[in-house]
């Protein structure tokens, strides 16, 4: 079974291609909070995640940090920068411990030149991006935050989830059988700037989550009891 995110650009690489790529460049490693690439910076060099996770966020007014996406093992960082030449348009950080394989942008294209393939699988791959980031515009002006909240929940407990095991309360009643706990542990204040609200907002919404019984929640800790709930809410 592949370590790689399903979908992930390493994941959809054949051996020979996968192996060409990863015998370029070399491997870096970065501490969780380290900063891989900073917003408007002129770097050209390209990462591929082998294991790790990282959060790509851009910064508004008044330092105000915005959420753009959350990448596994497998994804491929900095590829628009090193293809077209500007400067970085989002910071992508550590989440956690991470490594990663560094291309400068002629390794990255020489690469991309010696397996046409791949090139078609960059754009449809880019394409898809660009279809998710009109899908999010969209859902600002048809959901409420609880429905933006519940939405990325749905994400994150299809993407990074594993079984949770039911246990007993002091009262002795049963917690939902089939629940997840999301293994990715986002703050509030990053879960806000992934749906575009303010934490104030995110907290109350996780609140009326948690009064349907559809989630519970500690510090730094997410678990569904009721995904298919999520779904239809996120609607």
């Amino acid at each position: 079974m592949s370590a790689y995110e399903a979908g992930s650009f390493l994941a959809e690489l054949t051996e020979e291609e996968r192996a060409d790529l990863l015998r370029r460049g070399r491997e870096r490693r970065f501490a969780r909070g380290e900063t891989l690439f900073t917003e408007g910076e002129t770097t050209t060099w390209v990462a591929v995640l082998l294991s790790g996770m990282v959060k790509a966020c851009s910064y508004g007014a008044g330092g105000i940090e915005v959420l753009l996406a959350v990448r596994g093992p497998g994804a491929l960082l900095g590829e628009v920068s090193a293809i077209d030449g500007l400067p970085r348009s989002a910071t992508v950080t550590a989440l956690e411990p991470a490594r990663a394989q560094a291309l400068s942008a002629a390794e990255f294209m020489d690469f991309l030149h010696a397996h046409s393939r791949v090139s078609v699988l960059l754009m449809r791959m880019l394409c898809q991006r660009w279809r998710d980031a009109d899908r999010k515009r969209i859902e600002f002006g048809m959901f409420d935050t609880t429905g933006r909240v519940a939405q990325r929940l749905v994400e994150l407990a299809e993407r990074y989830s594993e079984p949770y095991q039911p246990r007993r309360d002091p009262a002795h009643r049963a917690q939902p059988a089939g629940s997840v706990r999301i293994t990715l542990n986002l703050t509030q204040e990053e879960l806000a700037g992934w749906v575009g609200a303010s934490r104030e907002a995110v907290s109350k919404a996780l609140r009326t989550l948690r009064s349907h019984g559809w989630i519970e929640t500690g510090r730094r800790r997410v678990i569904v009891h009721d995904l298919q709930a999520l779904r239809r809410h996120a609607r």
